[in-house]
């Protein structure tokens, strides 16, 4: 890999972990005001910086070696928790999984944007929760599944600090 390459894309690496952790302060100072748009607005920023990075380090087959080379040179895990696009995808394609959703259930009950633990009924019907956050755990929830937002939070922090050695940002 060309080191201006390299050098470049470390840069956006840490500039995209410094736009989770602006994300990051946003994100609790809206829970302490109950801004539910602005907790929504700094989840979907956090996602989005996350899946950035994620694209940059476990790139498509055609720009394999390029993520190899960056994983091996920051000495990340393969299942290092930006890894996962999952969460980012549910977000980014909300559309599709809500007409998906919409044309197989026989439910009427349609329950988003949750900001605490997700109410006692919905233990028994995970599919009806779309998208959930509770700020005690930092678990985002998305009909069932869970991430650790924290844990997206901490591998950002890491990978920062890990990119400073070969960055001037």
């Amino acid at each position: 890999m060309k080191a201006l390459v390299k050098g470049v894309l470390l840069s956006e690496i840490e500039y995209q972990a410094q736009f989770a952790a602006t994300a990051a302060e946003q994100l609790e100072a809206c829970t302490q005001n109950h801004d539910q748009m602005g907790i929504w607005s700094a989840i979907q920023a956090i996602l989005i910086a996350a899946g950035n990075v994620s694209k940059i380090l476990w790139p498509r087959p055609k720009y394999g070696e390029r993520g190899e080379t960056l994983r091996a040179l920051l000495d990340i895990d393969e299942k290092q928790a930006l890894s996962d696009r999952t969460f980012r995808n549910h977000f980014e394609h909300y559309d599709e999984r809500i007409e998906d959703w919409l044309s197989s259930t026989h439910s009427a009950v349609y329950v988003d944007q949750i900001i605490g633990p997700p109410p006692g009924f919905l233990h028994e019907f995970p599919q009806n929760a779309h998208r959930g956050y509770d700020p005690s755990t930092q678990t985002l929830t998305f009909r069932g599944e869970s991430m650790d937002l924290g844990s997206i939070l901490r591998a950002f922090d890491d990978l920062r600090q890990k990119c400073r050695q070969f960055t001037l940002v």
